[in-house]
C-alpha cells in the first residue's frame, strides 16, 4: 500500500469535528479512488466502528455492521434489529463514551433502504443525547451532495461538516513516485491526482510496464475504469461516453459537437452540466471575456486520466482487445508531448498566483486566443492581470526538448501582447514556462517544472 501522504487540511478538519465535546456529524463524498476512505481510516481510533457497504438487503446490511459492532460492543452482533431507527437506538444506549461510527459507501444503503436519511434526520435532531458521532461517506457525488445541500432533503442543514475531497497535486506524485519534476508531469498526466491509480502505478517497475498491465489489456483494473466512474452519478452513460470521445478527439465547440452527434446543441445541455458538474470536463473562455458569451467557449477534459483514456485507450480499443498493446504504446510515444503540453500550460496557469513574478501578485491566469488586428489570429497560453491591474501578465509554455531561442520568444510576447485589446495602460510583463533550462540562462521570468510543482496551489 502506497504512503499515506497530504490530506493535511483535510485531516485537520476531520479531527476538529470529532474531537468537539459533542456528537458531530460529517458527510464526505468525492469520485472514486481519490482516497476518501483511506482518509478516514487515518483519523479512526481502534474502538471506533467502520463500515464499508454493499449492495445487498437492509437486513443484511444491518447484520454486517451488527457484527463489525461487536468487536467493540460484547453482544452487539448477537441480536436481529428490524429496521434501522431501532439499530441506532440500541447502539447509541450501549454506549458509554463517544466514539464514531463511520458508514462508507453510504449510497449503497440508501438504495436498500430509502427511508435511512429521514431516521438520520431524527438522530441528528436529537443529537445532544447522541453518543456517537456519525460520519457518512460515498463515490456518488451527485446522491451525496443531494443528501446535504439540496434544500428538500431531509439531511440539508444538519450536518457539522461537508467535505469534497478532490484529486491531489502533482508534487505529492512525485513525492510517491520520487521522481524528477519533469517525470512527475508526465506521470501526472496518466494518472491525474487520484491516489488508487498511484498506487497501481508504484506496482510495476516503469511507466511503460504500468501502462502495459492496468491500462492497455482488457483484463487490465483500469481497461472499464470510465464506466464504472459514470455509474456512480449517471443514468446515460452512452452520452457522455461519446462526448467525451468527441472532445479528446479535437471537437471543443458545442457547434462542432452537436453537428457530429446530429442532434440539436439545446440537446446537450444535460449531460454537459453534469460533465461539469462531476469536474470531469471545463468550459474554457478566452481571458477577459464574458462567461455568457457561449460563441468562444470551448470544452475541455479537464481530469487527465479521463483525456488520456479518452485520447489513446478509445481509438485504439479494437487493437487492445487483439493484443496489440506494443503498437498503441509505439503511438502513445510519438504523440506523448503534443499531448502533454496543455496540460503543462494549464498547471503553469494555475501557478500564476503563487509564484514571485517581479514582486507583483497577479490574479488566477487564463488563455487568450482572438483575432487583435485583421486577417492576424493570435494565442497566448498565459494571461493574467495584476491584483492592482497595473500590469498584464502575458507568458508562453513549451513542453519540448529542443533547445529554446528565449531572446526570440520574449520579443514575440512582447509584439503579441502589444495587439492585445485590453492591454493599453497596463505594463506589460513577459513569462516563459519551459520543460528544460537552457544554458547559461540570464533572462528574469523564466520558469520551469520545479518551480511550477512547488508552487502550485493546495487544491
Amino acid at each position: 500500500m502506497m504512503k499515506f501522504v497530504d490530506r493535511i487540511a483535510e485531516q485537520a478538519r476531520l479531527q476538529k469535528a470529532l474531537n468537539g465535546n459533542s456528537a458531530s456529524f460529517v458527510v464526505i463524498y468525492g469520485r472514486r479512488r481519490c482516497g476518501k476512505s483511506r482518509l478516514i481510516k487515518e483519523i479512526l481510533l481502534p474502538d471506533d466502528i467502520y463500515f464499508m457497504a454493499d449492495q445487498s438487503e437492509a437486513v443484511q446490511q444491518r447484520s454486517l455492521l451488527a457484527k463489525v459492532a461487536g468487536n467493540s460492543l460484547a453482544g452487539f452482533d448477537k441480536v436481529i434489529y428490524p429496521d434501522w431507527g431501532i439499530f441506532f437506538e440500541t447502539l447509541n444506549h450501549r454506549l458509554n463514551r463517544k466514539i464514531t461510527l463511520c458508514l462508507d459507501e453510504f449510497p449503497y444503503m440508501v438504495k436498500s433502504a430509502p427511508e435511512l436519511p429521514s431516521i438520520i434526520q431524527r438522530l441528528m435532531d436529537d443529537k445532544a443525547n447522541m453518543n456517537f458521532n456519525l460520519v457518512i461517506c460515498g463515490s456518488s457525488q451527485q446522491l451525496m451532495s443531494g443528501l446535504v445541500l439540496d434544500s428538500t432533503a431531509p439531511l440539508f442543514g444538519r450536518a457539522d461538516e461537508i467535505m469534497k475531497i478532490q484529486p491531489m497535486q502533482p508534487l505529492f506524485l512525485q513525492q510517491a513516485l520520487d521522481c524528477s519534476a519533469i517525470e512527475a508531469i508526465e506521470e501526472y498526466s496518466i494518472w491525474g491526482g487520484i491516489p488508487r491509480y498511484w498506487e497501481l502505478r508504484l506496482a510495476e517497475t516503469n511507466l511503460h510496464e504500468a501502462l502495459a498491465y492496468h491500462l492497455l489489456t482488457s483484463q487490465g483494473v483500469l481497461y472499464d475504469e470510465p464506466m464504472r466512474l459514470f455509474l456512480d452519478d449517471m443514468r446515460d452513460t452512452v452520452h457522455s461516453f461519446t462526448i467525451l470521445s468527441l472532445i479528446a478527439s479535437g471537437c471543443s465547440r458545442l457547434s462542432e459537437i452537436a453537428g457530429r452527434l446530429e442532434k440539436p446543441a439545446t440537446h446537450l445541455s444535460a449531460p454537459l452540466d453534469k460533465l461539469l458538474m462531476l469536474g470531469y470536463i471545463e468550459k474554457e473562455m478566452p481571458f477577459n471575456e464574458n462567461y455568457k458569451n457561449g460563441k468562444k467557449s470551448i470544452y475541455k477534459i479537464v481530469d487527465p486520466f479521463l483525456h488520456f483514456y479518452f485520447r489513446f485507450v478509445v481509438p485504439n480499443r479494437s487493437f487492445v482487445e487483439i493484443g496489440q498493446t506494443d503498437s498503441v504504446l509505439a503511438q502513445i510515444e510519438a504523440q506523448f508531448a503534443g499531448y502533454v503540453a496543455p496540460l503543462w500550460e494549464k498547471l503553469c496557469r494555475n501557478a500564476v498566483p503563487f509564484l514571485n513574478i517581479n514582486n507583483v501578485s497577479f490574479n488566477p491566469a487564463s488563455r487568450w486566443w482572438g483575432k487583435p488586428v485583421k486577417n492576424r489570429e493570435i494565442e497566448l497560453d498565459v494571461v493574467a492581470v495584476s491584483r492592482d491591474e497595473k500590469y498584464l501578465l502575458v507568458g508562453e509554455c513549451k513542453w519540448s526538448d529542443r533547445t529554446m531561442d528565449v531572446d526570440k520568444l520574449f520579443a514575440d510576447l512582447e509584439q503579441k501582447a502589444n495587439l492585445l485589446p485590453f492591454a493599453q495602460g497596463k505594463t506589460i510583463v513577459p513569462a516563459l514556462f519551459l520543460k528544460r533550462k537552457p544554458a547559461a540562462l540570464q533572462m528574469e521570468n523564466v520558469f520551469f517544472p520545479e518551480d511550477i510543482l512547488q508552487n502550485m496551489p493546495n487544491r
